[in-house]
């Protein structure tokens, strides 16, 4: 087990965005959860400090905790491939699919407790009776029990899921009922992911936010835009590749100076060109697959549009053994199509050494992008629909989980209501590509409803809420 090192972020500059009387009501809030959590630590546990959403938000979320007083700390499990693969399969249940067929028994579950016993004994060491211990998905639902030993309140953090369960789903929970039966609480995205047998006093539902200043979400100039798009190869300009500079989220200066592995056959995209965009993980809940194929047989074509699917290098992220297999069943896809159609398909891999380096490409990426699409079969929430909606993009996404708690479908984006439908799916990003005004304006009402609904300040009041019937 690892602890992950977190700055103090100053809170105040919310106010640029949110405005003085959200602000007023954040600091508020703040000065309650202090009171309450006088004296108490608060420890998030999961298992990866980059790559995907919860470790983005914890970056965010436990920065400005810190900056109002409370001693909120990060520590990421450790397991080898067994473990993951346990978990991956988990992670697919609870999103109705079978992932890779295997088991849920009790090999599983000795194998599941044996790897996160190690954890628990490091655990001990750092927790002391009265702390709040947040355990963030399946991979850390096991130490439920250790904690409650070691005298902690815990709350189990589930950020995946689906409205209607099924049979995978019910295998999922009761692989992982013994441990969340004894949670103080559990907290979900959506109320319909929570499992019927959990008690409504112990459930809280807290949706996800974004950091309009993280290096993800930051305004970026358009020279900025185009020289680190020209640097990675997305961008077909004629001037001079060189590193390019940024400001990194504690200010110090950062460079960008290895390029994105991209896979194509011809040029980057012009300059000038309309650019589909999906960034998400190679899982396969994210259908990346299905969006190369959407664009070639609906899309493709019917203009001069490119397509841009990037995700993070396929061993770079800890936990999810599957991105490789799901990476290679898109370019075994992408090499069956026709030469014409591949020239204007590009799949990217972003190395995962730097975190900070990651966020501000795929910001500029994000805010390049002419639509940005989520075409998820299932979604806890889909932060990636959120950060596009922030840079005043319009976004084509499937309604499924969370994502129709961000977009009213033609005020602020376009949902597609069976994520299987490629046709529709296609019809939608095509829309968006030829009418460009009706594109602007949802992308204007986007980020009005980012800037009210899906910012950080409103994620720590819920968190507070939570804590105040904890302690």
């Amino acid at each position: 087990m690892r602890e992950v090192d977190i700055r103090a972020l100053e809170p105040l500059r919310l106010a640029s965005v949110i405005g003085e009387a959200r602000m007023a009501a954040f600091e508020a809030a703040a000065a309650t959860a202090r009171g309450l959590l006088d004296g108490r630590a608060v420890v998030n546990v999961n298992s990866t400090a980059e790559g995907g959403g919860v470790a983005e938000m914890l970056q965010a979320l436990l920065a400005y905790a810190r900056a109002v007083g409370i001693d909120a700390r990060w520590l990421v499990i450790q397991g080898d491939a067994s473990f993951f693969e346990i978990t991956k399969r988990l992670h697919n249940h609870l999103y109705g699919e079978p992932g890779d067929g295997g088991p849920l028994g009790g090999a599983e579950h000795a194998r599941y407790e044996s790897t996160l016993h190690r954890s628990a004994e490091a655990l001990r060491t750092t927790v002391q009776p009265g702390d709040v211990v947040l355990l963030h998905d399946p991979q850390t639902a096991g130490l439920v029990p250790a904690m409650q030993e070691a005298g902690a309140k815990v709350v189990w953090r589930c950020h995946i899921g689906i409205d209607v369960p099924n049979d995978h789903t019910q295998l999922a929970w009761e692989f992982l009922r013994p441990y969340l039966e004894l949670a103080d609480a559990c907290v979900f995205t959506r109320r319909e992911f929570a499992p019927p047998w959990a008690e409504p006093a112990r459930v809280h539902i807290i949706p996800p936010s974004i950091d309009p200043f993280s290096t993800k979400n930051m305004t970026l100039s358009e020279d900025e835009v185009r020289s680190i798009l020209r640097f990675v190869g997305l961008d077909g300009g004629a001037t001079a590749i060189r590193p390019v500079r940024f400001s990194r989220r504690d200010g110090s200066p950062g460079l960008i100076d290895r390029p994105v592995d991209i896979f194509r056959t011809g040029p980057p995209p012009p300059l000038d060109a309309p650019l589909v965009v999906q960034i998400s993980r190679w899982d396969r809940m994210k259908d990346m697959r299905g969006v190369m194929l959407a664009f070639a047989e609906h899309v493709d074509g019917a203009g001069d549009a490119h397509l841009a699917l990037v995700g993070p290098e396929v061993r770079g992220v800890a936990d999810d053994p599957e991105g490789a297999l799901i990476f290679d069943e898109c370019m075994a896809t992408w090499r069956m199509l026709p030469l014409a159609q591949r020239t204007r398909m590009h799949l990217a891999c972003q190395p995962m050494d730097d975190p900070d380096r990651v966020s501000v490409i795929t910001n500029a990426i994000q805010r390049h992008a002419t639509v940005v699409t989520q075409k998820s079969i299932a979604e806890g929430f889909g932060l990636t629909v959120a950060e596009a909606m922030w840079k005043s993009r319009p976004v084509v996404a499937s309604r499924v989980g969370g994502i129709p708690d961000q977009i009213v479908h033609g005020e602020s984006g376009l949902l597609v209501d069976d994520p299987y439908d490629l046709a529709a799916f296609g019809a939608a990003v095509g829309r968006l590509l030829h009418d460009r005004p009706y594109a602007e304006r949802l992308g204007e009402q986007a980020h009005r409803r980012a800037n009210d609904e899906l910012l950080a300040d409103r994620h720590l009041e819920r968190w507070g809420q939570v804590f105040a019937s904890l302690v």
